[in-house]
């Protein structure tokens, strides 16, 4: 039956408009009937197994050769070669793009690139492109040093976008003068035998002047600033008509139930709280009054969810323990689809955390007023009500709109203290309550570890910043477990609203995280082997498990982190159904942060639209204004997109700033472990900063030293002396840029740096990708980035006194 399907699929995968997409989205395109899926899906598998169609990213269906030509974005390397990543779907993935091909290309830009095959390595065949057309020009305005030399003025970019200086003229017209930093505009992009022009639109200041570095990265990411008047005025409409004392009969009223928040020291905007209550009659109830009756709360919320497994464990809850509460705070009650607000959250699409300054997502009136859980103010939730048996298993879920009113701010390091048993002018209440969370946490995650959670150990710090907002210090990110505490629970809520939505049928953003591809295990795989680890030839989460458990706290333990690290995929938004690969989670979106997220506040939606009802189901009831999957899949990739914009000008401020302290310290040695092999040297990471300097090959010393990047290690012919990542190695710090975002080292050998004089600045150490978490936490809390990207248990913890991303 499935045969006369094959030649259909074969002429519509032919066609020249044909994007790859999966199968079900397949079988719709070319109108299969659902009652003929069977047979279609036959028909994918068994031309797959010829190898007349091959599967390419994300399951996408396609021909097995790549065509001529593809559309993407071009991302540039300071040594002239780059890569271009295709807009769609293909068997090749990234294209590399050799010098002398890349026409006059810039990063950011879209390009069409012509398809080249270069033979083939490793068994595989491998292709390479030339670029024949930029199609749009990513950006045209970019911010710089201005320089002056031999009475040609230009600038010179920062960072490594642009590899080439930018000619100007009238210098005078923004009162720039040089040394400063600016914005450009391109007016001549460079070419065959011509330098790039420019015009200087905009001085930002003196560089080092107080608050320059900050301006220079928000003008560089082409990141919003102020409020739109007509935002600001929505916001203070919505504020000034809130009367929380209205919705209580809308709304289940569970502000008599012993409410906390927990956060960091300076946190201004709360938006999760917590409930814990023990069921079995145990010590530790947090409860203050008698138990909420949600029958008389509307006909709205008598529908609550249940999402279980089991009618009689939704029915009764059979052998719960705890019941949880995760009341994260109701921003879609606010802030409504058409309204300027919304316009504004949505074009915004998260927070920006900065060391020492924020970009709100939303305004200020919202954010850290009506919308803030703050202490002893009835507020506005949605509510998840998860029931756990002993073993922290989920027996149970319900959701519903609330008003709570939170009894106790908590901060971490409040919370740690009670943990350790300092609960002095902590009332009694409070104190079992944490103690309490502490026991559900360490239960919800050894169950997840025991499903195959990935939890890495890698250094994170806090900077420092003095009134002018310089780095002045740094001290290690605090690892208590209160942050875990926390993170536990975001990630249950987050995970609970996902299963409602799959089993209602309802398309929502999702926040997936693909497992990670052959090619990047056996990469990590050769590593471990190389590096003497034993690894099985086909890993599992376990095999990750049980390589990193015993490495805690060892020096090479932060190596094997890394290189697992970089085996994972990024975590982006979606509405594929893949799941959560470090967090083992099946069904996975982000529900907890619609203060900074948008992707949470359209999850809110359609719970509202649930509480509404009929919602979903086999009829789809409802659904006519939920966005299709088409329209989430281009949301998906804007919210990804705005993301991690965020996370590389959050990093990339706080590199600036390291290394502005760190012009002050040339000459300074430091012992730091080596997290990066390149055919050109050593990345080597400041202990206290967790900042990356280049020890370049020719400056190990006196040997023909041979890099094996796949095996992260470089070797000394004669000596044979070898150093591989995770060795710990003493340097000096010999050259900072702060434009070019680099630091050079020296090795230090009997005492003496060993360097030959002379040499150009390195490569640019490359800012890492997010990948554990891929994006901003778990669901977790928000906060300053600190150094790698975040560990999978913590409260998605990247930025100082905020919370990560998951």
């Amino acid at each position: 039956m499935s045969k006369r399907f094959s030649e259909r699929i074969l002429n519509f995968l032919r066609q020249p408009e044909y994007v790859p997409v999966r199968a079900a989205r397949l079988a719709k395109d070319m109108g299969i009937a659902e009652a003929e899926y069977g047979d279609f899906h036959d028909a994918v598998d068994a031309l797959r197994r010829v190898g007349r169609v091959v599967l390419g990213t994300g399951n996408a269906v396609m021909l097995p050769h790549p065509p001529n030509q593809i559309v993407g974005t071009f991302r540039g390397n300071p040594r002239g070669f780059g890569f271009v990543v295709p807009d769609s779907a293909t068997t090749h993935g990234d294209l590399y793009i050799g010098k002398g091909d890349t026409l006059d290309a810039v990063t950011g830009d879209r390009v069409l690139c012509q398809v080249i095959s270069r033979g083939r390595r490793e068994g595989k065949e491998a292709f390479g492109g030339r670029i024949l057309k930029v199609i749009e020009r990513g950006d045209s305005k970019f911010v710089g040093q201005l320089r002056n030399e031999s009475g040609l003025w230009f600038v010179q970019p920062d960072g490594n976008t642009l590899h080439f200086p930018i000619f100007v003229g009238d210098i005078g017209a923004k009162g720039a003068r040089e040394g400063d930093q600016v914005v450009v505009e391109i007016v001549r992009y460079p070419g065959e035998g011509r330098q790039a022009k420019g015009v200087i639109v905009e001085r930002l200041g003196g560089r080092g002047q107080p608050g320059v570095d900050l301006n220079s990265i928000i003008r560089q990411y082409n990141l919003p600033e102020s409020f739109p008047d007509e935002v600001l005025a929505d916001a203070r409409a919505v504020a000034k008509e809130f009367d929380p004392d209205r919705e209580v009969s809308e709304r289940e009223d569970i502000s008599d139930r012993l409410t906390i928040t927990i956060d960091p020291d300076d946190a201004k905007d709360f938006d999760d709280a917590i409930t814990l209550e023990r069921l079995d009659g145990s010590a530790g109830s947090a409860r203050r009054g008698a138990h909420a009756d949600p029958s008389r709360h509307g006909a709205a919320h008598a529908r609550r969810a249940a999402d279980s497994s089991s009618r009689k464990q939704r029915a009764a809850g059979e052998g719960a323990v705890w019941e949880l509460g995760v009341h994260i705070a109701d921003v879609s009650h606010f802030v409504r689809e058409g309204r300027p607000m919304d316009d504004e959250a949505r074009e915004r699409g998260t927070s920006v955390y900065f060391p020492g300054h924020v970009i709100p997502m939303l305004p200020e009136v919202l954010s850290n007023g009506i919308c803030s859980l703050q202490e002893a103010e009835s507020r506005l939730c949605k509510s998840a009500f998860i029931r756990y048996d002993p073993y922290g298993r989920v027996l149970s879920a319900r959701f519903a709109n609330t008003v709570i009113k939170s009894d106790k701010r908590l901060t971490y390091r409040q919370a740690s203290g009670i943990l350790d048993g300092h609960t002095s002018g902590i009332p009694k209440p409070i104190v079992e309550m944490v103690l309490e969370m502490d026991r559900l946490a360490k239960a919800i995650q050894k169950r997840r570890i025991d499903d195959g959670m990935i939890v890495l150990d890698l250094p994170a710090v806090d900077l420092i910043l003095d009134d002018d907002g310089r780095v002045i210090d740094a001290q290690p990110e605090d690892k208590s477990f209160s942050h875990t505490i926390i993170e536990m629970f975001m990630v249950e809520a987050n995970e609970a609203v996902a299963r409602l939505m799959d089993r209602l049928g309802v398309p929502c953003i999702r926040r997936i995280h693909p497992d990670p591809d052959e090619d990047s295990l056996e990469a990590m795989a050769r590593f471990m082997r190389a590096a003497g680890f034993p690894v099985p030839k086909k890993i599992t989460p376990r095999d990750l498990q049980a390589l990193l458990e015993p490495l805690k706290g060892r020096p090479e333990g932060y190596a094997v982190n890394l290189a697992v690290l970089r085996s994972m995929q990024l975590a982006e938004y979606s509405p594929k159904k893949i799941g959560h690969f470090a967090l083992a989670s099946r069904h996975y979106t982000h529900f907890t942060s619609p203060i900074r997220r948008y992707a949470d506040l359209m999850v809110h939606r359609l719970l509202q639209g649930y509480f509404d009802g009929p919602f979903g189901g086999r009829n789809k009831a409802g659904l006519e204004d939920v966005p299709d999957e088409d329209e989430l899949i281009e949301m998906g990739r804007r919210l990804s997109y705005v993301s991690r914009r965020a996370e590389s000008a959050e990093q990339e401020l706080r590199t600036v700033k390291v290394l502005q302290l760190l012009t002050e310290h040339v000459g300074d040695e430091f012992e730091g472990v080596v997290t990066g092999v390149t055919n050109f040297g050593l990345f080597v990471q400041h202990p206290k900063y967790l900042i990356d300097g280049l020890l370049r090959i020719e400056d190990l010393g006196d040997d023909w030293w041979e890099p094996d990047v796949k095996a992260g290690r470089v070797v000394g012919e004669r000596t044979r002396q070898t150093f591989t990542m995770g060795t710990m190695l003493r340097v000096q710090i010999v050259e900072v840029d702060v434009s070019a975002r680099q630091m050079n080292l020296a090795l230090v050998q009997g005492g003496q740096p060993v360097r030959r004089r002379g040499g150009p600045m390195g490569e640019p150490y490359g800012r890492r990708r997010e990948r554990a978490e891929g994006g901003r936490g778990h669901g977790g809390k928000k906060g300053h980035r600190k150094g790698p990207p975040p560990r999978p248990g913590g409260k998605g913890g990247r930025h100082k006194g905020k919370r990560g991303r998951r």
